[in-house]
């Protein structure tokens, strides 16, 4: 029996609002990683060194939301099936030119800042500020991402 001050319920809730940002994370992840692979024109150099430290940190990230919610002791999604259901972020199937890759980026790190934003409250609501914490990391990571990126298209 888990014993760390939070209810069982709110464990489980607040588990399944990062269940979905975990999801909002992989999902990024993978679009940034194709992009990386994938990007041409003149500004591939800065572009492909520049979606590479995004996509590691992505991944990173990926790993402490899960650990997270196992340490609510509950299992943590970890299947392309299970984050097609959870995440917010669409799927690119093509490889556009890199203004449209940078645009779909942005988005993403928005939706995933939305994901964040809601789970704090959650977090919050549930007494777990363990999570809130981590939480409020992940969403500055993702406002600035957004904004780093949104410039590139002025």
């Amino acid at each position: 029996m888990t014993n760390i001050g939070i209810a069982p319920q709110a464990r489980q809730t607040i588990a399944s609002q990062l269940s979905k940002l975990l999801a909002d994370t992989y999902s990024l992840y993978l679009k940034t990683h194709s992009f990386h692979w994938n990007v041409t024109g003149p500004q591939f150099n800065s572009l492909h060194a520049m979606f590479e430290t995004q996509y590691n940190e992505l991944w990173l990230a990926a790993d402490e939301i899960a650990e997270r919610i196992r340490t609510l002791d509950v299992p943590a999604p970890g299947s392309y099936s299970q984050f097609a259901k959870l995440t917010s972020i669409k799927e690119e199937p093509g490889v556009p030119e890199w203004k449209e890759m940078v645009g779909q980026l942005v988005e993403g790190h928005e939706i995933a800042a939305h994901t964040a934003r809601g789970t704090i409250k959650v977090a919050q609501d549930g007494g777990d500020e363990g999570t809130a914490d981590m939480l409020t990391g992940r969403l500055k990571e993702h406002e600035k991402t957004a904004w780093m990126l949104r410039s590139l298209l002025k």
